[in-house]
């Protein structure tokens, strides 16, 4: 490794939760001090506790407290951190937050915000993607200027096709249209709802894959023209576009298909000279043609089974790679899988309706190959206010049947009492003969039902 050229000493986690409790551990496992903002709703999170030092940024709201830039950049300032780690979610792909760091003298644990910018913006980052050999899936040039437009282009192409925001995520500004007579309100409804959710109605068309996998490639790149992929994920198990559970190897992926996509991801990366973690996602049909769907410029929530299957630290690397650190070009050694449950405070009986409150007893499993990442324990009150996932449960074994039973087993084991939980549906997916066979694709839930039960105790 180069001699780091900006070492880093304390870092400011600008995120909450299980995640800034991650990467609050790997910080002080490095020798690094770290700064936890909170709100007043998470003064009692994990992540405050542990931290060296810990600074309030406001009320319980995400706008008035981990989305003010001004107030995280004034505790980074008054802490003495120099850098800020922004996790996922809130500001972890804000390009303009990127730049403030920079013109603060503040290293931001991630890509430039040129390159943020860039593949923040869904039309430009295919036209990228394309430019460097990544295959993408058939569609406009961009941005199309209106829904006529957008019909004439979708006539032509054939139906289904997606029209998708362009500064779109987490399934907003996204619609699937089937007939040539509902264009038109369809493009609108996701131009408005893309509107008002991003402050940019522009969208985009593109031709639907029918019966697709949702597979992602981890890549690492160091700034400095060297990339890394550390094999695939497969993310097809989604709610409305929400990831629910993930894995690693994928079922469908044979070492001829993850070559070619690892090979894809990284002239990707390396189009944009990419510094940090990112996830480049593609969409796999039933032919075993891959298409870029997009790249996050971050950590994703379903990292750890990547790190369990590579046995490496993903947000280490990241901080080694901030500290001007650079990554030698090689093969990443697989092996084992891994598989992630997203447990989260939702009824699953109740169309998964969040479920907040006072956890009044917590009970994590244990076990070899067994991992919890949370930042909550019993008597922790769960605000009403974020994202609703409080754990992730992560299992390794040696093959996929393996995994599954290891994994039911740690279900089997987790008591979280006071609030409903997603268990109970992570119980009924894995005994599930199709999922069991990996016969599922993005739409498997949509038919998937959950057998009734009492769900007093989950």
């Amino acid at each position: 490794m180069p001699t780091k050229s900006q070492p880093i000493k304390k870092v400011l986690i600008a995120n909450r939760g299980e995640i800034a409790l991650r990467i609050i551990r790997t910080c002080h496992e490095m020798g690094l001090e770290t700064v936890a903002v909170y709100s007043t709703a998470d003064r009692d999170s994990l992540h405050v506790r542990f931290a060296t030092e810990a600074v309030c940024i406001g009320p319980p709201a995400g706008r008035d407290s981990y989305l003010r830039i001004d107030r995280i950049i004034a505790a980074a300032e008054v802490t003495g951190a120099d850098a800020i780690h922004p996790g996922y979610g809130f500001l972890a792909e804000n390009a303009d937050f990127s730049a403030i760091c920079q013109d603060h003298d503040i290293k931001f644990i991630g890509p430039s915000p040129e390159t943020i910018r860039l593949m923040g913006d869904k039309s430009l980052a295919k036209d990228t993607m394309s430019k460097a050999g990544v295959p993408v899936v058939p569609g406009s040039d961009g941005e199309v200027k209106n829904a006529a437009e957008g019909k004439k282009l979708a006539d032509a192409m054939g139906y289904p096709v997606m029209v998708k925001a362009s500064a779109g995520g987490g399934g907003r500004g996204m619609r699937v249209v089937h007939k040539s007579e509902d264009f038109e309100s369809q493009f609108n409804t996701a131009s408005n709802e893309a509107e008002a959710a991003f402050g940019n109605g522009g969208c985009y068309v593109e031709k639907f894959v029918t019966g697709p996998r949702h597979v992602e490639i981890q890549v690492l790149g160091d700034g400095k023209g060297n990339v890394l992929h550390f094999g695939e994920r497969e993310c097809s198990i989604q709610r409305r576009h929400q990831k629910l559970l993930e894995e690693s190897p994928s079922p469908i992926v044979d070492e001829d298909l993850r070559r070619r996509m690892g090979e894809a991801a990284i002239k990707g990366a390396k189009a944009v000279n990419y510094e940090g973690a990112a996830t480049v996602e593609f969409l796999v049909d039933s032919n075993g043609e891959f298409y870029f769907m997009e790249m996050n410029t971050r950590i994703q929530v379903e990292h750890p089974v990547t790190e369990e299957v590579a046995d490496c630290d993903l947000v280490e690397y990241q901080i080694r790679v901030a500290m001007g650190e650079g990554i030698e070009e090689r093969d990443i050694r697989l092996d084992g899988h891994a598989i992630e449950c997203r447990i989260n405070a939702e009824d699953p009986f109740k169309n998964f309706s969040p479920s907040p409150g006072v956890i009044k007893t917590f009970h994590p499993p244990g076990g070899h190959g067994v991992r919890v990442d949370t930042h909550v324990y019993a008597g922790y009150m769960i605000p009403p206010y974020y994202d609703s996932m409080i754990a992730k449960l992560i299992v390794r074994a040696r093959t996929r049947d393996l995994a599954i039973q290891k994994m039911l087993r740690a279900l089997d084991e987790f008591v979280i009492e006071g609030i409903k939980t997603t268990i109970p549906f992570h119980q009924q997916l894995l005994r599930n003969e199709d999922f069991k066979q990996g016969n599922f694709d993005t739409r498997f839930l949509e038919t998937f039902k959950l057998e009734e039960k009492d769900n007093a105790i989950s």
